[in-house]
């Protein structure tokens, strides 16, 4: 399996959010930090402000933080809702077509790894994913205060 950008992109977008020491980042913030495309940071971060992740503050001084605790945040919530336009194979998508479909059962163990795998990452929170907040802010170039590790 392989994730698409967008869910790649919410992953860090929340990551930076939840390892950052100030109260708000900007979108710019993030972009930069990773070195990706701050148009298609837009839509990511939209889109983790429609589902409840992130909170958006607008106007001068504006930018994001997480709208949840970071041990509220399930991962495989998150990818499961990200990654829902992803098709493993053409028979997943609506009106796919495959010769075999009637008798094939490719279609249903594939569905059934692609569940274990979002039930496997239900297993992470974000608080996992920033446990390793000291290095994690270094490696992001973020100025995180000792007792804050």
């Amino acid at each position: 399996m392989r994730l698409t950008t967008f869910s790649d992109y919410a992953l860090r977008s929340l990551i930076f959010v939840g390892v950052a020491p100030g109260p708000l980042v900007t979108i710019g913030q993030i972009a930069e930090a990773y070195g990706i495309s701050r148009n298609h940071l837009m839509k990511v971060v939209h889109q983790l402000g429609r589902l409840g992740y992130l909170e958006t503050v607008r106007g001068k001084g504006g930018g994001l933080r997480l709208a949840r605790l970071p041990a509220d945040i399930r991962v495989g919530q998150v990818l499961r809702e990200t990654e829902r336009d992803s098709s493993l194979l053409e028979c997943f998508e609506p009106g796919g077509h495959c010769a075999i479909l009637p008798a094939c059962t490719l279609r249903g163990a594939l569905a059934e790894a692609e569940e274990a795998f979002f039930a496997h990452m239900d297993c992470y929170t974000l608080a996992d994913l920033i446990r390793p907040r000291c290095d994690l802010a270094a490696l992001l170039r973020l100025q995180v205060p000792a007792d804050a590790a």
